[in-house]
């Protein structure tokens, strides 16, 4: 019998997209179908999503049969996803949701992370916006409670911000790699044949908020042995260079690029960053990122006390230090004087690729929600 499965999705999702809400939707309904899965997309503008729910009810009442639905949420509230951020259609989802599980479909959703419970939140959205905003991101956790098997998750910390009330199976579901031959045996050459000498550091995202690099150019600029490349967008790099011009020197690279133009960039990297302050937010926090620069066997430096570090400790895939000058600095001089280690850590994360695909987590999917 034909595996089939409902992915939904209350936006519009560009398959172009470089955020983390826009690349994780489409890498996993491509890994169910890379696993035997026909999929029926509930993606877009309400409009669209309802013509494509119309089209799967008609199946179910047909006899179709769906082994899981599946659902990743939106960064805005469900009932305000339209562009004009108006709720056009506030019982569209949901109402298909009771539809689904009434008819025996298990329902597994993602929710991506809980931003608008934090300080963070609070600086970058006016209060006026928040009033509405906030409640109607309640009523979705209200309405997951009634409605949802499981509850996916992107770290555990997430869990401990959920109300003690929700009562559905609340499961770890991070981020995936992308598994590519050819770049694997490539890098295994890099780090086989790479010999002493300088420490390259490549960065890809953000440079200001939360993404201050500050520390780490602070540091770089008095190791002549290190060189850094920073990847980001470069409209933001304009705002923000005169910020950062008292720590560059020749050994820091900035360029803006993206997709496949950053390959060559992360073929010759010896560590990727995750490194920056510790806020609560991140402490339970799952960047995406984090899991591109495993797909290239990179070894990671990330910060103790979050999300990302925890990974590092955990499965040895890199450092996880504390947010300090002296403390990255010491790694520094430590790891330029063993660079063993480097190749080291690779192998690491190379066996830690395998077992953290997209593919991975769609199976993974599949057989929790019984497909």
């Amino acid at each position: 019998m034909n595996k089939r499965c409902i992915f939904h999705v209350p936006n519009y999702i560009d398959p172009q997209g470089k955020s983390g809400s826009q690349v994780r939707p489409m890498k996993i309904k491509k890994a169910f179908e890379n696993i035997g899965f026909q999929v029926d997309f509930v993606m877009g503008e309400s409009k669209a999503r309802k013509a494509a729910i119309k089209k799967i009810k008609h199946n179910i009442n047909n006899g179709v049969r769906y082994d899981f639905l599946y659902s990743e949420s939106s960064t805005m509230p469900t009932l305000l996803t339209d562009k004009n951020h108006l709720p056009l259609h506030p019982f569209l989802d949901f109402d298909f949701f009771k539809f689904c599980k009434k008819r025996g479909i298990k329902i597994g959703l993602f929710y991506r992370d809980m931003y608008w419970k934090f300080g963070e939140y609070k600086q970058a959205v006016p209060v006026h916006q928040r009033t509405i905003t906030v409640p109607m991101y309640k009523y979705d956790l209200k309405m997951y409670n009634k409605l949802l098997d499981i509850l996916y998750i992107p770290s555990s910390g997430v869990r401990s911000y959920l109300p003690e009330c929700y009562t559905p199976n609340v499961v770890c579901l991070p981020p995936g790699a992308v598994l590519n031959q050819h770049i694997l045996e490539k890098r295994r050459t890099y780090f086989e044949t790479r010999q002493k000498g300088s420490i390259k550091i490549f960065y890809v995202g953000g440079v200001n908020g939360v993404y201050d690099l500050s520390l780490t150019l602070k540091v770089l600029k008095q190791k002549p042995f290190v060189n850094m490349t920073i990847c980001c967008r470069e409209k933001e790099w304009e705002e923000y260079k005169s910020y950062y011009a008292p720590y560059l020197t020749e050994r820091i690279q900035i360029i803006h690029k993206s997709g496949e133009d950053l390959q060559p960039y992360y073929l010759q990297a010896d560590i990727c960053s995750c490194f920056f302050e510790a806020t609560e937010y991140r402490s339970m926090a799952m960047p995406i990122k984090l899991f591109e620069y495993v797909s290239y066997t990179t070894p990671i430096i990330a910060t103790k006390n979050t999300e990302a570090g925890r990974i590092m400790e955990e499965h040895q895939i890199g450092w996880s230090l504390k947010y300090e000058e002296n403390e990255f600095s010491d790694f520094l001089d430590k790891l330029y004087e063993n660079q063993d280690v480097l190749k080291e850590k690779h192998l690491k994360v190379v066996s830690y690729l395998y077992e953290n695909t997209w593919e991975c987590r769609a199976k993974k999917v599949a057989v929790e929600l019984g497909g």
